[in-house]
């Protein structure tokens, strides 16, 4: 009985394991489901919308195939299509029925600065939040959410490749399949038990049987004889029966190993997907986020990653201007008070071979992304650069301005923040936050009377109606700058000009507008520009300004004397942390940096 169910485990074990077996080789199935995209009349660009990649669940993968290269970018949506509105291009998105359909659309809107539209180069938009770019062949895995949308394109002047492929990943996990084949291994091992303990009950019940002796006859004398010499005792014919018996047994036994071993070895070396997963559905908690977008919040203008890529390339962008002293470079990544120091910087250090640069540029890491939440232009970015792991360097804060979705993000205002200092606390990069508009009462002084108000208390001191509104730092300075004036008097005193030329200095505000975004105490920080002007001037019809030592006022005015008088203008760019209106706090300064702008000959 024993063989008959060993021979029942050998046949359910090969059921088992050929099932497990069957599941991961013939019934597997497909790794992936396909999707083509058509485009029957070829343009330039081809936008895919995010429906068309979210068709199915899983990884998305885009497969482009065409001669030459290959550009693929994906952003917002609602970005791309204001980049494409000026130009006619291929969309691609589904029907009810969720098959692909490619519609051709034309240009909506002329671009307001009457450029042209045609072969306009998508590579190195700050509107893409990620791109790529082969030769003849792009395939690109990417997690796209609704609201999102892909472009494909070469260099806007080829037609875009027509060729695509969308691709998802199937479920191709056999969750029975471990089960199977460990059962099976385990009805393998008890059928090679039951068999060799049903080869052990034969083998012990093949002993000797002998007939019972008959009748005895009558008992007679017997003579005793000599005990004949013992001889050695030969094995009977049975004992080579059982030697072989035995190592029949123990051959069975080591043919038995190997299959033991390799169903363990099935059994241990399956994956994830050939088993059970229990609780898998199961959601685990995730932190609730502390601040909650409010209803109706439009998207930030830039995603916290897009916002690092793009504060780098302005970053490689300096640092190449800065080297060739290429100011029409530097211009692509800069504008107002920023690209005007650069301008000035550019100028002497052409003219002056050992002056160093006094213009800063972004730190190496962007700490803080404080992006405009919203859907239009211009839309404006304010970024907190450090260097990691060196406290002593200064931070350097920063804005930076799109004009329009065919521009690029250009750095307006640039100042170091002292190492010690305390930037406010602010929305997440995510969520994004208001541009205050210049005239906004919420704020203790509106951003259009900050810079005003500074300047009136840099030159009255504690007459000024600001006098006590600004902070320590501000106030410092403050000092520093009445100081510097105090010292270009005396200069002219220990020259013994001060009868024959006078000192007149004005701070004003520029035109340059001043950039105000709210934080999460209901104030903002606040980026102005302000101008220090500097002008000495003779009292005397005989007497001259001479320039001595002064390399800068010989560089900028090519003279080295000037009989009516100069005038040095310095720029600062300032910014503050404004309370909220109300609130008894200090307006805080948190960053500052200045530079020599112009020296000018009166005439």
């Amino acid at each position: 009985m024993r063989f008959v169910w060993a021979v029942v485990a050998f046949v359910l074990a090969t059921v088992l394991i050929g099932a497990g077996i069957a599941q991961r080789t013939l019934f597997i199935g497909p790794s992936d489901q396909q999707m083509e995209l058509s485009v029957d009349e070829p343009e330039p660009y081809v936008l895919v919308d995010a429906e068309v990649l979210r068709a199915h669940p899983g990884l998305q993968t885009l497969m482009v195939r065409g001669e030459g290269e290959i550009f693929v970018a994906y952003g917002r949506t609602s970005d791309m299509t204001a980049w494409l509105a000026d130009t006619a291009y291929n969309s691609v998105s589904l029907t009810k029925n969720g098959n692909p359909r490619t519609e051709h659309v034309d240009a909506q809107t002329p671009r307001e600065d009457g450029a042209e539209t045609s072969g306009r180069d998508p590579h190195g938009s700050d509107l893409w939040l990620d791109s790529f770019a082969e030769e003849d062949l792009l395939v690109a895995k990417m997690q796209l959410t609704e609201g999102n949308s892909v472009l494909i394109a070469r260099d806007g002047v080829e037609d875009a490749p027509t060729d695509l492929l969308v691709s998802w990943p199937l479920d191709r996990s056999t969750p029975l399949a471990g089960p199977f084949m460990l059962a099976g291994g385990i009805l393998l091992a008890v059928g090679l038990v039951l068999y060799i303990l049903a080869i052990r009950h034969q083998r012990r019940g093949r002993g000797p049987r002998r007939k019972g002796p008959g009748p005895l006859p009558p008992t007679e004398p017997i003579a005793l004889a000599p005990a004949p010499a013992r001889e050695a005792i030969e094995p009977g014919p049975d004992a080579g029966a059982g030697r072989a018996d035995r190592t029949r047994l123990r051959r069975r036994i080591g043919f038995s190993l190997p299959s033991l071993a390799l169903t363990a070895l099935l059994a241990t070396g399956c994956s994830a997907d050939l088993w059970p997963q229990f609780g898998s559905d199961t959601p685990s908690p995730t932190p609730t986020p502390t601040v909650v977008a409010p209803e109706n919040q439009k998207p930030p203008a830039v995603g916290e990653k897009q916002a690092v890529r793009i504060v780098s390339e302005i970053t490689s962008t300096l640092e190449q201007a800065d080297a060739a002293l290429d100011a029409d470079l530097a211009a692509t990544r800069l504008d107002g008070p920023a690209l005007e120091a650069r301008r000035t910087d550019y100028a002497l250090r052409a003219k002056i071979a050992d002056r160093k640069s006094t213009t800063t540029s972004p730190r190496e890491k962007v700490k803080v992304v404080l992006p405009e939440a919203t859907e239009t232009w211009p839309r404006t970015v304010l970024a907190l650069t450090v260097v990691e792991g060196d406290e002593t360097v200064p931070p350097v804060l920063l804005t930076m301005t799109q004009a329009d979705p065919w521009s690029d993000y250009k750095v307006s205002y640039l100042a170091e923040m002292p190492a010690s200092g305390e930037f406010p606390k602010v929305a997440p990069a995510w969520l994004g936050t208001t541009r205050i508009p210049e005239e906004s009462p919420f704020l203790a002084v509106t951003p259009a009377e900050l810079a005003a108000g500074f300047a009136d208390f840099v030159d009255a001191g504690d007459k000024s109606e600001f006098a006590g509104r600004f902070d320590e730092v501000a106030q410092n300075l403050a000092t520093t700058i009445r100081q510097s004036r105090e010292g270009v008097v005396k200069s002219l005193a220990d020259k013994g000009a001060a009868e024959t030329s006078k000192a007149s200095f004005d701070l004003a505000p520029t035109d340059a507008e001043p950039i105000a975004m709210a934080t999460l105490d209901s104030g903002a920080v606040v980026a102005i520009n302000v101008t220090d002007t500097e002008t000495v001037a003779p009292t005397t019809p005989d007497a001259v300004i001479r320039f001595g030592d002064n390399a800068d006022a010989k560089a900028l005015t090519g003279a080295t004397e000037s009989a009516k008088g100069v005038v040095t203008t310095y720029g600062l760019q300032l910014f503050f942390a404004v309370p909220a209106q109300g609130s008894t706090e200090q307006i805080r300064l948190l960053a500052v940096h200045q530079d020599l702008l112009s020296v000018k000959v009166i005439k």
